[in-house]
């Protein structure tokens, strides 16, 4: 296997000023800090496995048909050619419905170098039919991402720079 990616946490500020805009719990400073320190990096679970998990740095619930944007403190730096691809726990999705708004995660490798640092975020919906409420405790793995080649087209001459962060390519 080819190692092609690194984990990286984003730095406090940029984290801080997303939690706050994402309309998290509020939280004392003090409380974010530590939050912040407690953000641990994706990892595989096993030798096998293809996906990196996420872990929530804050507690998450959703009651059915709630939706909510959560802020991992994450960012990779990918080599060119290849993707992240990021997609809710299969367990989370079987149990409860919860379903990612965009449905497929899309991670550039020109992302890492955004205006927002590359910091990844997900919204999450409790798509659920049966009445269950989401209920995940700070550390408890919610999604998982898999590195992907991917090819361009023969006659290719895309050459824009990545500025921003989510929906940025569209504004060029």
């Amino acid at each position: 296997m080819e190692r092609i990616a690194e984990f990286e946490k984003v730095s406090y500020e940029r984290f801080a000023a997303d939690y706050r805009e994402a309309g998290g719990e509020p939280v004392t400073d003090a409380a974010l800090f530590a939050m912040y320190n407690a953000i641990r990096l994706p990892l595989r679970a096993t030798s096998g496995s293809a996906g990196y998990d996420y872990y929530l740095p804050y507690p998450l619930r959703l009651a059915p048909g709630e939706s909510a944007k959560v802020v991992t403190g994450i960012r990779a730096r990918i080599a060119p050619g290849w993707v992240l691809l990021n997609v809710p726990k299969s367990g989370l999705g079987f149990k409860f419905r919860l379903q990612m708004d965009n449905t497929l995660g899309v991670i550039d490798s020109d992302y890492y170098g955004a205006d927002n640092e590359g910091h990844i975020m997900a919204k999450l919906t409790n798509d659920g039919r049966a009445g269950r409420t989401v209920e995940l405790a700070a550390g408890k793995a919610f999604m998982q991402g898999v590195f992907v080649p991917f090819g361009i087209t023969t006659d290719d001459a895309a050459d824009g720079v990545r500025s921003g962060g989510f929906g940025s390519t569209e504004k060029q």
